[in-house]
């Protein structure tokens, strides 16, 4: 009897916590473990295999086994040990008559023995065999036990999701600090050249103007040396006696005269340092150009709330479908059965406006939606936009409109204008600049931005030109 409990519990054993079976699931090699359990072994594997023969899950939510559930839990109920059971048979007698307590009164709810059902005090009432009241009362109990259990099991597999949470957000942390580096480090290195630029151009300046005022000196000390030696000369026959004097007056006259008067030396117009030229609105200058680098984009998409089969670029600003499913937190905000992603600004006012390039798509839909919206169930409504489907573009929201549009040409650049206040959402083909549709209808709710689709190719949101005016 004991070999064959020992085998039955090892039949109704967990391959990982080696438990009978709480909550088991089947996957798709047939292999059943507790819920919990291979969520949590999951949760440490980069790929979802099975634990035993390593074979790939098809998925990531494997269905219940019931018929191996409702098993576990007769096992359990039927595993009281002999010693239990001895124990339970030698405690098993009336405290006032010690007969075996063979029966149940359903009134009292209580064991009694045979001589108590007799007494006066069960006069009239419902006995039961104990056996068969037992029985009963555990259908109950196991039926109260019931929601406590799916409450557990909840509780469970919201703890997995907070670990799989807790871990996404230092993933997150990551990825984003090295994105914020890669941008810094970008710009620093514009700064950097600027700078280098800056001063090489000072310096050049600088050798240019040195060099000119250097020669014009060598120039002017010529000329100082020349009519020095003129003057000494001169000062020298001054000196000497009459008849000396007048003997070389003639010559010294010539040398005097010989030696041309220039202009006065002046310096040229220009010969410092531009320094107005290199300081000047430098700050802003540097700005100027910086936006050449600088792009910006009227709508950025939140990867939160990306459908876990799509992936959303580095900058936020395109989304493709991948057809491997990434394992990412059930948070609030995701998408569960659409691959759609939101702009991470909603708006309930003014006038906005954005470009979107679906050049080579065949399956897409770009609009704005309402921020009730459901994330996690259908959307039957809350939606406005124009959708591309099977070949023909449609202008579609429930409840409004279901418009198939005329187009010449392949789409390839969409412009999404929403004016808020008045009421009216437009879509206009960049290419041609004709307007494809406008959706007439009252606001009441924050509008967020959409994207739709089912194709690997990207689809993008265009970035504006960035410019630097000065206002006077």
């Amino acid at each position: 009897m004991s070999a064959q409990v020992c085998q039955a519990e090892m039949d109704f054993s967990c391959p990982i916590c080696y438990n009978v079976f709480t909550d088991p699931v089947v996957l798709s090699c047939s292999h059943s473990f507790c819920k919990d359990c291979v969520q949590r072994w999951w949760a440490e594997k980069p790929i979802h295999q099975c634990p035993v023969c390593k074979r790939r899950s098809s998925r990531s939510d494997p269905p219940c086994n019931l018929a191996l559930k409702n098993l576990c839990e007769a096992f359990l109920l039927s595993q009281l040990s002999l010693e239990e059971k001895a124990s339970a048979k030698s405690e098993a007698v009336c405290s006032l008559h010690s007969e075996k307590l063979k029966l149940f009164c359903l009134d009292h709810e209580q064991p009694v023995c045979v001589v108590c059902r007799d007494s006066r005090s069960h006069t009239n009432h419902r006995f039961r065999p104990i056996d068969e009241a037992a029985e009963d009362y555990k259908k109950v109990l196991m039926k109260s036990l019931k929601p406590l259990q799916e409450k557990l099991d909840t509780f469970n597999q919201a703890k997995v999701n907070w670990d799989q949470t807790a871990e996404h957000i230092k993933e997150q942390t990551l990825n984003t600090e090295m994105q914020i580096k890669d941008e810094f480090k970008k710009l620093h290195q514009f700064l950097e050249e600027e700078e280098k630029a800056k001063m090489t151009a000072l310096r050049k300046e600088e050798e240019q103007k040195s060099s000119m005022l250097k020669q014009r000196i060598v120039a002017l000390n010529r000329e100082i040396a020349a009519l020095s030696d003129t003057v000494r000369a001169t000062e020298t026959e001054l000196r000497a006696g009459s008849v000396s004097f007048l003997q070389n007056y003639k010559a010294a006259v010539k040398r005097v005269q010989q030696r041309p008067l220039l202009d006065d030396p002046q310096l040229p117009s220009g010969a410092l340092i531009d320094v107005a030229k290199h300081l000047g609105n430098l700050t802003f200058n540097i700005w100027s150009k910086m936006k050449e680098m600088v792009t910006y984009s009227p709508v950025i998409l939140d990867p939160n709330t990306a459908e876990s089969h799509l992936f959303i670029s580095e900058d936020l600003r395109s989304v493709r479908l991948q057809q491997i499913e990434r394992q990412l937190p059930e948070n609030p905000e995701r998408f569960e059965h659409y691959p759609t992603v939101l702009g991470s600004e909603g708006f309930d006012s003014g006038t906005h406006s954005w470009d979107v390039e679906v050049k080579n798509q065949t399956d897409w839909s770009v609009g704005v939606t309402k921020e009730s919206v459901p994330r996690k169930g259908e959307i039957l409504g809350g939606y406005l936009g124009i959708w591309f489907c099977n070949g023909e573009y449609k202008a579609y929201s429930p409840s409004l409109t279901d418009k198939i549009l005329r187009v010449k040409n392949p789409l390839q650049r969409i412009r999404v204008h929403l004016d808020w206040n008045r009421g009216k959402l437009s879509f206009t083909d960049l290419d041609t600049n004709t307007n494809l549709y406008t959706f007439s209808h009252t606001f009441t709710e924050m509008l967020y931005p959409y994207i739709n689709t089912t194709h690997t190719v990207p689809i993008r949101i265009l970035p504006v030109k960035v410019t630097a005016q000065v206002e006077m």
